[in-house]
């Protein structure tokens, strides 16, 4: 577990028991989101009802390194960590780390403390290379997120769909 006393936040190991908190962090999200009018991400459906989302995310959890953080004992932001990205992102050739399923709530910081601790978690497992990949339609605001959190751009794609814009962006750390 680590602490960032000056601002309450702990990031700790997420587990099964954790799924709802982790929905719940997905439906607020999708409801900030909704609010600005950007649903192009996900929709405006809450992840919560959705038998897809939540078996993605039961997925996730099961299989990859999930953490939550937590602000003054209350979930503010979720991150899963795996040895590669999803089925439609190339593996990057070289072990690496991928960040999936990052949530949180907007203006609380989690985020980027998340994103420090993946940094961390990468070093720790020994591998220099930390990938995610995200929404790259409407404003273009969270590829400027990763950006401001030492992420390049490396690839855009396109999802299953067909038509959602998407971006892979890398850090080496």
């Amino acid at each position: 577990m680590e602490t960032g006393m000056e601002t309450g936040m702990v990031i700790r190991k997420a587990g099964a028991e954790d799924i709802p908190a982790i929905l719940g962090l997905f439906d607020g999200a999708m409801e900030w989101l909704v609010s600005q009018g950007r649903t192009g991400q996900w929709g405006t459906e809450p992840w919560s009802t959705e038998p897809k989302t939540v078996a993605i995310v039961e997925e996730h959890v099961a299989k990859g390194q999930p953490w939550i953080a937590e602000l003054d004992g209350v979930p503010a932001g979720t991150l899963t960590l795996t040895e590669g990205p999803g089925p439609y992102v190339e593996p990057a050739g070289e072990p690496e780390r991928y960040v999936h399923l990052l949530a949180a709530r907007h203006g609380s910081g989690a985020g980027a403390a998340l994103l420090a601790h993946a940094v961390r978690e990468t070093r720790r497992a020994g591998v220099s290379l930390l990938r995610v990949d995200c929404y790259a339609g409407d404003d273009g605001k969270l590829v400027a997120f990763y950006e401001a959190n030492g992420f390049t751009r490396t690839k855009a794609f396109t999802g299953p769909d067909g038509v959602w814009p998407g971006q892979v962006l890398a850090r080496r750390v």
